[in-house]
């Protein structure tokens, strides 16, 4: 008998199939998991992993069981409390203990929760899955454009793996068949002449011979048509077609005026990290625009938004006049899907305010797919709070929202990005 030993090396990920699995099953519990876990989260341990406790009552496998009453006949092998024809007392109800909470006991046993780590990616796709950018709609691109390889017929030349076969095997058997018709016509002909000349004696030697030879003639010349020619070969034919794709454009917008203490800044920072984190997670032609304003606004990189410790006074207006010039410059709207999140703490020099539902009436909402304002203020509304009351009221892809705290951020993200049904 052959013995088979497998000395391969185990692979990293040789248990990725079954946690895949694991996690589909109980997808329910692990997503009411990861979102409790999201609440309690600061913005520098965002994106890493979770260990997600699941109660043992749901790993439970499904069984039957007896009720109580009626009677039953068992085998109890290896007893030796008990012979035939004894009666078994049934055990009393409540013996058994349980997991968490209950009083401390002599008697009873249970089971603990199940502890299940998800590592980053898997924490955050749980926490992506049912988020989207709203209104995302496929255009035509004008930098770079997305091409899929379909089916154009055959070709008579091409790639060695892209030969057909079954199409090459039917050519060769057409070609066969023509180029070997008139001579097997003939040698039909000859083999029934040859039959009839061989029934009918006194046989004809000499024109027997003759077709005897013409016989041969004929199956060589049949034989000598090649199987399969090069002329045969037909190769798949492929070809690209420019497709429509995705591409968006995100303006984040951040208030760092001498109105946004600290605490508010660390909040805005907070959510605008979150998003940024969805966005390169979810999209691959996706670009964002970063723009910081006081009483001016300027056009920043990911570390100078996040990081810059600029301040100074409040006009908003400033940073949607830039958004606006930029999307005339670099951003068709053929061509890009435009968003935009801005947070502020709603405070602005009062004569501003109207300048800014201006320009998002007339400049920046006719165009834009979503606009999603977070206002940072545990206190009552400020004008600029009132002046885009007027733009929700006109344009519904506008989305207005207020954050007290930490625990609002993420409430409020779903909320916003929540995949909308058509």
């Amino acid at each position: 008998m052959a013995t088979l030993i497998d000395r391969r090396i185990d692979g990293r990920n040789k248990s990725t199939v079954n946690r895949q699995r694991f996690i589909r099953r109980f997808k329910s519990q692990i997503k009411k998991a990861v979102t409790e876990a999201m609440n309690g989260r600061s913005i520098t341990d965002i994106d890493s992993g979770e260990k997600v406790n699941i109660p043992a009552r749901d790993l439970s496998e499904p069984v039957f069981g007896h009720g109580p009453g009626g009677r039953r006949e068992a085998i109890h092998p290896g007893n030796r409390e008990f012979v035939t024809g004894d009666q078994i007392a049934r055990p009393p109800r409540g013996s058994g203990g349980g997991s968490g909470g209950g009083q401390a006991s002599n008697s009873g046993e249970g089971e603990d929760d199940f502890v299940f780590e998800l590592s980053r990616e898997e924490f955050l796709d749980l926490f992506f899955e049912d988020l989207e950018l709203p209104n995302l709609l496929r255009t035509q691109l004008a930098k770079a454009i997305e091409f899929k390889s379909v089916r154009a017929g055959f070709s008579n030349d091409g790639n060695p793996g892209n030969i057909d076969i079954v199409r090459s095997l039917k050519g060769a058997m057409a070609r066969r068949m023509a180029l070997a018709a008139p001579h097997t016509r003939r040698l039909h002909e000859a083999e029934e002449e040859l039959q009839q000349l061989l029934a009918n004696p006194p046989v004809d030697e000499i024109r027997a011979k003759e077709l005897v030879e013409e016989i041969n003639y004929l199956r060589a010349r049949v034989r000598a048509v090649p199987f399969i020619d090069t002329f045969d070969l037909r190769y798949t034919n492929r070809i690209k077609q420019p497709q429509p794709t995705t591409q968006a454009v995100m303006f984040c917008i951040m208030d760092v005026s001498g109105s946004m203490d600290r605490a508010r800044k660390d909040l805005a920072k907070r959510f605008f990290s979150l998003l940024y984190l969805f966005l390169k997670r979810n999209y691959e032609k996706i670009e964002v625009v970063f723009i910081r304003h006081h009483t001016v606004a300027k056009e920043v990189d990911e570390q100078e938004f996040f990081y810059s410790r600029e301040t100074g006074g409040t006009v908003v207006s400033s940073a949607l006049q830039l958004m606006g010039e930029i999307i005339t410059e670099r951003y068709p709207i053929s061509s890009w899907n435009i968003y935009t999140a801005q947070a502020s703490d709603g405070d602005n020099w009062h004569h501003d305010s109207p300048s800014c539902r201006d320009l998002l009436l007339q400049r920046i909402m006719p165009f834009v797919r979503y606009y999603a304002y977070i206002e940072i203020t545990p206190d009552r509304h400020q004008s600029l709070w009132e002046a885009y009351e007027e733009v929700k009221e006109k344009y519904p892809n506008f989305a207005m929202r207020q954050i007290d705290g930490p625990a609002d951020i993420y409430p409020v993200f779903r909320d916003l990005f929540k995949r909308r049904t058509a």
